[in-house]
């Protein structure tokens, strides 16, 4: 994999920002993935967002009018448990802003900590066109009753496609998309008959919806299917009945590194022929994958991390400390902010229709696109566990075309 030193990272960054000008941005994120499905673990709040109400007056504590700036809404927690992330975030779009040298935004962060509500109508009251944020699918539906009635596009850091909308971008990464790569990769490499183990909840579910869309597109047979409960041993457990009932050459394991590696040495214990093994994007930069005889040979497929470390670098020197993975997606949507100002004059409705191209964007973590739904698409590569190691064997697209 090449090497992003100093003068490769400047390179992109130069080339990024003649993209801003030019018809398409360069740009892509990554999204710290937990153990449920949403950047930050959703609840069982509804998903549906309250009837619209009336638009908030201007605060008191009104920020200054911009007249040439764009206002834009930072929606993240800075105090609590997830007060470190929001502030990675945070920080990331502060060196979005530095590396571009962008002088027509003004990104304000608003805490969430207190309630996402009133943090939302603050953000609307103050006269932002654009809000980016929350962290959790549960929070969106609040923030878009006070974003909806203004007008105000929501580019929200989550990866359940179920809170997208008209006016609400989801820019996480989608384990449906994750789990379809791989299946189509794995098919080209033999596989036809599927196993799956899923835990309990709604990444189970979805996971075990998107491998049954996959075989229904791409081929092959599931032939058994396992459910655990989450947290406790019980995946080695169904692992085992799995492993006794037999009668499939390829498994996938939907869930975390550390789990997937429970279930795949009780899958592999004493089989004579070894079963291929189907990861996540929950996978992407787990290290102690390649030290498991278990996982030699599974595959799994992320968006590239080609330039996260060089990106990682700058973010450490700025500010002292190690980003979280989901810092990148701040950055970006500070990216994609400036393509769509080449053409939004300021104090007008940010221009959403520009987030529809068919061609995407193209940049740190690969091509991306938006669909009519609101839910993002993205390139995806394979991965193989190999020889204590983990490579790209399939690279992902560099575009979509038109």
């Amino acid at each position: 994999m090449k090497l992003w030193n100093r003068t490769n990272w400047a390179a992109w960054l130069a080339a990024a920002a003649r993209q801003i000008r030019g018809r398409h941005l360069a740009l892509a994120g990554a999204a710290l993935m937990t153990g449920a499905c949403a950047v930050i673990p959703k609840s069982d709040a509804p998903t549906s967002a309250p009837p619209p109400g009336p638009a908030p007056e201007p605060s008191a504590t009104a920020l200054p009018t911009d007249r040439n700036r764009h206002r834009i809404a930072l929606l993240v927690p800075m105090s609590g448990d997830t007060g470190p992330v929001g502030q990675a975030i945070a920080n990331a779009t502060t060196m979005a802003l530095l590396d571009t040298g962008a002088e027509n935004l003004r990104i304000t962060t608003y805490d969430t900590s207190a309630g996402i509500g009133g943090a939302a109508q603050k953000a609307i009251a103050d006269g932002n066109k654009l809000i980016l944020g929350p962290l959790s699918a549960d929070a969106v539906p609040a923030v878009q009753a006070a974003a909806r009635p203004a007008g105000v596009p929501v580019i929200a850091f989550v990866n359940d496609p179920a809170v997208a909308g008209p006016d609400v971008f989801v820019i996480g990464h989608m384990p449906e998309q994750s789990i379809r790569r791989a299946v189509a990769f794995a098919r080209g490499r033999g596989a036809a008959r599927f196993g799956v183990l899923v835990p309990e909840g709604d990444y189970g579910t979805r996971a075990y919806s998107a491998l049954e869309n996959a075989l229904a597109d791409y081929g092959g047979s599931l032939v058994r299917r396992e459910n655990y409960a989450r947290g406790n041993t019980s995946i080695v457990s169904a692992a085992g009945r799995m492993r006794s009932a037999g009668g499939f050459d390829t498994v996938l394991i939907a869930d975390s590194a550390r789990l997937g590696l429970d279930a795949a040495a009780e899958l592999q214990r004493g089989l004579r022929k070894r079963t291929r093994i189907l990861g996540t994007e929950l996978w992407s930069g787990e290290a102690s994958l390649t030290r498991a005889p278990a996982m030699e040979g599974a595959l799994f497929a992320a968006v590239s991390d080609q330039r996260f470390s060089r990106f990682a670098d700058s973010y450490t020197a700025r500010f002292g400390a190690q980003p979280y993975r989901v810092a990148t997606l701040g950055y970006d949507a500070v990216l994609l902010t400036l393509r769509v100002a080449r053409d939004w004059k300021v104090g007008t409705p940010f221009p959403k229709a520009e987030l529809y191209d068919k061609g995407g964007f193209l940049g740190v973590d690969g091509a991306f696109r938006f669909g009519r739904n609101g839910v993002i698409e993205r390139a995806l590569e394979v991965r193989e566990i190999k020889g204590g190691a983990v490579n790209p064997v399939d690279p992902a697209p560099t575009g979509f075309g038109k």
